[in-house]
């Protein structure tokens, strides 16, 4: 007798053989196969306390004699300074008064001899009134942005070296009034 299949025999043999490769694609995809790392373990740490030396017994029998000078007085040679102003870019030139705060910032200032003092007064005097002079000269015309520039800073300048006046530090009022004077040559009549 020939042998029959039966009809839904050819069906279950080929859902057993879906079912079968699912399984493997499940095992294969799923990582059982691959090998996990091991979470660190803190079981070999401990705390311990740390080795602490024993003090050495030291007495002091024969301490040093020790002899102290009174200071002398030093004269002041520092004289404070206030911070010149931030100049700024203006339309029109307008002188505004010099904020009266001090800082406690001190100045190391030499001494000048009597010569000295009248030359370096002579010579503040004297650019003061060549800046301010050229200064004068620029404030009818229109300036462009850099020109505007240029007069705010020669005006903090010349109120640098007031202040440094008032403060009787005359070098650095010779050295601020000299750069308000060479940049005011810039607004000097050509000749």
């Amino acid at each position: 007798m020939p042998n029959i299949p039966a009809p839904g025999a050819g069906k279950s043999r080929a859902a057993q053989t879906c079912l079968v490769l699912v399984c493997a694609c499940a095992v294969v995809c799923g990582g059982c196969t691959a090998k996990k790392r091991p979470a660190p373990s803190l079981g070999a740490v401990m705390l311990t306390h740390p080795n602490v030396p024993q003090a050495l017994e030291i007495s002091l029998t024969d301490a040093p004699n020790i002899a102290l000078e009174p200071a002398e007085s030093i004269p002041q040679l520092t004289i404070p300074r206030r911070v010149p102003a931030r100049p700024r870019v203006i339309s029109a030139p307008a002188r505004e008064p010099a904020s009266t705060e001090e800082t406690s910032e001190p100045i190391i200032a030499p001494e000048l001899t009597d010569e000295q003092l009248s030359a370096a007064k002579a010579a503040v005097q004297q650019s003061l009134s060549i800046a301010e002079r050229n200064l004068g000269l620029a404030q009818g015309k229109s300036l462009n942005a850099a020109q505007q520039d240029m007069v705010s800073k020669i005006l903090g300048f010349v109120d640098s070296a007031r202040e440094a006046i008032k403060n009787n530090d005359w070098q650095r009022a010779r050295i601020q009034a000299k750069k308000a004077e060479v940049l005011s040559l810039e607004f000097a009549p050509a000749q």
